[in-house]
């Protein structure tokens, strides 16, 4: 597997819930480096910028408001496979369907509030790791 960069955010119920630790925790275990983590807000800027390909949605306007009601951690996570890795970790995007074990699985209570975000591909990480890293 080729060493890969993504983008992951512990969202702000994840933050609030104290679980910033352990989902830091989880990928390390799984052999994936923190290459930068930095605790701050999500600019609206940037929450339009990530979210781009859902405006018009029904739920993009709770979603704009939800990533930018607190405090997020945003990270860059390298390594082998590291987008599938992240991936598979987090688990599915709707809790109730995430598997026990996952991220979400384990701490995820209600699909608006899904506890992470991750890249989805390589290119997707590029475009993010741009957004909230300069």
């Amino acid at each position: 597997m080729a060493e890969e960069k993504t983008y992951s955010m512990i969202k702000p119920d994840g933050v609030r819930n104290g679980h910033i630790g352990e989902i830091v925790n989880r990928f390390e275990r799984a052999g994936l480096k923190i290459e930068r983590m930095e605790l701050g807000m999500v600019t609206m800027e940037q929450a339009k910028a990530n979210y781009a390909e859902h405006e018009g949605k029904p739920f993009y306007d709770g979603l704009i408001s939800y990533i930018t009601s607190g405090p997020v951690v945003k990270m860059v996570i390298s390594g082998a496979g590291a987008v599938a890795k992240c991936r598979s970790l987090m688990g599915a995007t709707n809790p109730a369907e995430a598997a026990p074990g996952t991220i979400r699985g384990d701490f995820g209570l209600i699909m608006d509030e899904n506890v992470i975000h991750g890249s989805d591909s390589v290119e997707s990480a590029e475009r993010e790791i741009k957004i909230f890293f300069n």
